[in-house]
């Protein structure tokens, strides 16, 4: 039995709008130190375009092995330039569509009102403190409070950290969480996480000298892209007046100056850093959301 002419009709016009619709949207891989803002920014460029994105948040190394198993995504867009170094190296990016979204500082993350009196890296090794970092093998503010465990402490200094890490977490925003739920009592993390939840997390800065590097955090085109134009509007969108806007909201840098500014010294800027292998696998990855339930 044919079908009939305004079935065909509708069957053409239903397969057209899929193929308008799967041109109208994006996959971003993405670390997991902007969620609040990008969720915003998500939030409003749909609003601008009409367009439809998803995103994957996670460690960025993490989001980075996703995207390149499934074979697919528009956006890489990580937690700091060590995982997009390496992205552009593997060929995972492309490299001339890179640009820098905003700055991010390490500090020391406490609960609100810093009921453990923490004011530097020494106090981290109050016995019995709990303290947590990010999976240094995966994730990127992981990275950058080892280097500061390494640059800073004596080895027994941090051999009695150590005891104090009670978990490796598996994103940033996992970290920030970890002190949202009083599952720790003091995180190495980014200075912009007492801004995710001011209510109940508060910062502690680490004195100038203590910090090797600010972190910026980029974004690029991947390789794996289907919609390189659309994706590029997301990119002007999000390095643009508008997207600026909505990750200052959240006390993000916009340029380095306002970062040296902070600390009180100029510093490099992104960069590498390769973790000791004595860091790696210390503890399992826990879910602080999971770890909460009963």
């Amino acid at each position: 039995m044919k079908p009939h002419l305004s079935t065909l009709a509708s069957l053409v016009f239903a397969f057209g709008m899929n193929l308008a619709q799967a041109g109208n949207s994006l996959l971003i891989f993405a670390g997991a130190a902007t969620v609040p803002p990008t969720t915003d920014a998500v939030k409003a460029f749909e609003q601008k375009t009409g367009a439809k994105v998803d995103v994957v948040f996670g460690g960025s190394g993490y989001v980075l092995a996703q995207m390149k198993l499934a074979k697919r995504g528009d956006l890489y867009f990580p937690g700091s330039s060590d995982y997009m170094e390496i992205a552009k190296r593997n060929g995972d990016v492309l490299p001339e569509t890179e640009r820098i979204v905003v700055y991010v500082v390490p500090a020391i993350n406490v609960q609100k009102g810093n009921p453990h009196n923490i004011k530097g890296l020494k106090d981290l090794l109050k016995p019995g403190l709990r303290v947590a970092i990010a999976n240094p093998e995966g994730v990127c503010v992981g990275a950058y409070a080892v280097e500061i465990f390494e640059q800073e402490l004596t080895r027994a200094e941090r051999e009695q950290l150590k005891r104090n890490i009670k978990n490796y977490t598996g994103s940033c925003e996992q970290t920030a969480t970890a002190i949202s739920l009083k599952l720790a009592d003091a995180v190495v993390g980014w200075r912009v996480f007492q801004y995710w939840d001011p209510e109940r997390i508060e910062t502690v800065p680490l004195p100038k000298q203590h910090i090797p590097r600010i972190g910026y955090i980029p974004i690029a085109v991947s390789r794996f892209s289907k919609n390189r134009e659309l994706a590029r509007r997301f990119i002007d969108f999000v390095t643009g007046p508008e997207g600026q806007a909505i990750y200052a909201k959240y006390s993000y840098f916009a340029e380095p100056e306002q970062a040296f500014k902070w600390i009180g010294a100029v510093k490099p800027v992104g960069g590498e850093y390769v973790v000791p292998e004595e860091w790696l696998n210390l503890r399992a990855t826990v879910d602080p959301k999971k770890a909460a339930k009963p």
